[in-house]
């Protein structure tokens, strides 16, 4: 997007919003055709803005903008509507996508697939959380960024066997485990299947692919902070 353009009626959803000087706002927003988009909402901050109230995390909007460079003008922007308001823990988890979204999306790159496991993951939680949403979300990001899992076979191209205890390597897959070793992420190859089939039955393989995807995501993160895991955690303490 470096030369002038305009694009219009692109859904998309806001990511996170900062103020800029008295009366705008920069956002951040997850589009299906463009991928993450700055837009700067020229006097969306007024008490009586038209455009103030739109400008929701977790709402699908059609938005329309204009300009050249990292941070574009937002021109338009409609409510979709069919999306409840998140609260409680949902509320969270959403904030746990968006962040995940900002930190580890390149701007200016369409993924059009993850656009709609977003919105569905959003409708799910919506409905009651459950982790297997969130699972399912973090394995659709991984593999549209390019770091999908090798999760049915292990590093030498071996079928993952259910009994076999296997220590994960990021970015070279399961490794089998003799008797008696251990390592720190250590997972059983029912759980890896089950997390390739996202089959949720087993408490266990719940427990560990929770670990896995968290050790993977934290990896790719490169050391990055998660704000929304850590208010998260308190809150539960609390």
């Amino acid at each position: 997007m470096n030369l002038r353009q305009r694009v219009d009626r692109q859904p998309a959803y806001v990511l996170h919003g900062r103020p800029f000087r008295e009366t705008s706002l920069i956002v951040e927003v997850f589009s299906r055709d463009f991928g993450r988009v700055a837009l700067l909402a020229k006097g969306a901050r007024r008490p009586r803005a038209a455009i103030r109230g739109l400008l929701m995390a977790f709402q699908p909007l059609e938005l329309g903008w204009a300009g050249k460079g990292e941070v574009l003008t937002l021109m338009k922007a409609e409510w979709q509507g069919g999306q409840p308001l998140l609260s409680g823990q949902a509320l969270f988890c959403g904030y746990y996508l968006n962040e995940l979204l900002l930190k580890l999306l390149p701007r200016e790159d369409a993924h059009e697939g993850l656009f709609q496991v977003y919105g569905e993951t959003l409708g799910r939680i919506s409905q009651g959380l459950r982790e297997a949403d969130l699972r399912h979300f973090e394995k659709a990001l991984l593999q549209e960024l390019g770091y999908g899992l090798n999760l049915e076979a292990d590093a030498r191209g071996e079928p993952i066997a259910p009994q076999r205890r296997y220590r994960y390597e990021i970015e070279h897959g399961a490794v089998p485990l003799e008797s008696g070793e251990g390592s720190e992420l250590c997972v059983s190859g029912q759980s890896l299947l089950d997390l390739a089939s996202e089959d949720w039955q087993r408490p266990r393989s719940r427990s560990e692919a929770k670990q896995l995807m968290r050790a993977l995501i934290g990896y790719y993160l490169e050391g990055r902070p998660l704000e929304s895991r850590k208010i998260f955690k308190e809150l539960q303490e609390l």
